[in-house]
């Protein structure tokens, strides 16, 4: 049973690996002032859901399977506020968040995913409070994408198999495996 634990581990820091290089590949398509960008004033910039993303993992994953996974000193709230932070700013704590997250994941042992841990005052084991994350970060990372996509237009790099070019992407997957 162990070897299950175990793969769950390496499958789930893989799907955060893939998030993070997603989002960021998107991200480094963006101006600052794109990341800053939004439809209207009940709308999140990239620059907000950053925040957001960012601050939930700074409260996370510090202190995992010891404290709430809501820290007091997380002010959510402000997350949303956009305070026209800097790229660079954004991905230093974009980057400090990941690394919270993948210190945590990867020092996690097998034993561990059945605990029970705290989120919000509210008990949960390891792999609820991991899939909720996955979760999470996936319906943001979606929305930074689509985001970009809107503020880019034409000049937007699709990350995943472009309008009917599925065939031609299959066809370059057939070859790959034959080489």
């Amino acid at each position: 049973m162990a070897n299950m634990e175990k793969e769950y581990l390496f499958v789930v820091i893989q799907q955060f690996r893939h998030l993070k290089e997603r989002a960021e590949k998107g991200i480094s398509q963006l101006t600052e002032e794109e990341l800053h960008w939004k439809p209207n004033e009940e709308s999140n910039n990239i620059a907000i859901i950053m925040k957001h993303i960012s601050g939930n993992m700074h409260s996370r994953w510090v202190d995992f399977l010891t404290s709430d996974g809501e820290k007091p000193y997380r002010d959510r709230d402000s997350e949303f506020i956009d305070d026209h932070q800097s790229k660079q700013t954004l991905m230093e704590n974009w980057e400090t968040g990941w690394s919270l997250l993948f210190g945590t994941l990867e020092n996690l042992r097998e034993e561990d995913l059945l605990k029970t841990v705290t989120l919000r005052q509210q008990s949960l084991n390891v792999l609820q409070a991991i899939l909720t994350e996955v979760a999470h970060i996936s319906y943001h990372v979606g929305q930074i994408l689509y985001i970009g996509k809107q503020t880019k237009g034409r000049d937007w790099t699709i990350l995943s198999i472009p309008k009917n070019r599925s065939i031609e992407y299959n066809e370059r997957l057939k070859q790959k495996s034959r080489e």
